[in-house]
């Protein structure tokens, strides 16, 4: 089951990062032309954080500090990113994943994937918890193609649904969309 999870939420993850590419072509608001310098707003109090080991992973933050207090991923990977000039990188660990995308000298957090029941959210919803029991934490959702969607801030978090389990839950900067 956990093998089949961690399947769907790499097929989840690899077309996001599809639809990144597969875009009209224009940079996303706010960032110039060339890709170089974006304008990234800084992580909001008020936006969606994740949690892991007493660290906190806001949306847009510096991603540098946020890696070092999370220490050694358990693997690691790059690609030139789509949507600006440098590298995406995904930072994976035990039970979740940290994504980065280049702004200018700088890796910001663009999203954190939850992979497993063994992390939650810090308002207690974790995969396997049903549509019912995440609506009642954070009330009604935006629903499109199995997913709830929550926007605060400049922060989404996602709970991907098959049937009514929640199968993936992933925060996401806006920056990107």
């Amino acid at each position: 089951m956990k093998k089949q999870l961690l399947m769907l939420a790499g097929a989840v993850l690899a077309a996001a990062m599809l639809a990144a590419c597969g875009g009209s072509g224009d940079a996303p608001a706010g960032t110039p032309a060339n890709g170089a310098g974006n304008t990234a707003a800084a992580p909001s109090g008020d936006a969606y954080t994740f949690t892991a080991n007493g660290v906190a992973i806001p949306m847009d933050a510096e991603a540098a500090p946020i890696l070092e207090a999370l220490g050694e991923p358990s693997s690691y990977y790059e690609a030139a990113s789509c949507a600006f000039e440098g590298l995406d990188k995904f930072y994976t660990y035990a039970s979740f994943e940290v994504d980065t995308y280049p702004d200018g000298d700088t890796d910001r957090i663009s999203a954190v994937i939850l992979k497993d029941d063994m992390v939650e959210t810090p308002e207690g919803v974790a995969i396997g918890a049903s549509a019912a029991d995440v609506t009642a934490v954070y009330g009604d959702a935006a629903v499109d193609a199995g997913r709830l969607t929550y926007t605060k801030g400049g922060s989404e978090l996602w709970f991907v649904l098959q049937g009514d389990s929640v199968v993936s839950i992933e925060y996401h900067s806006t920056v990107l969309n």
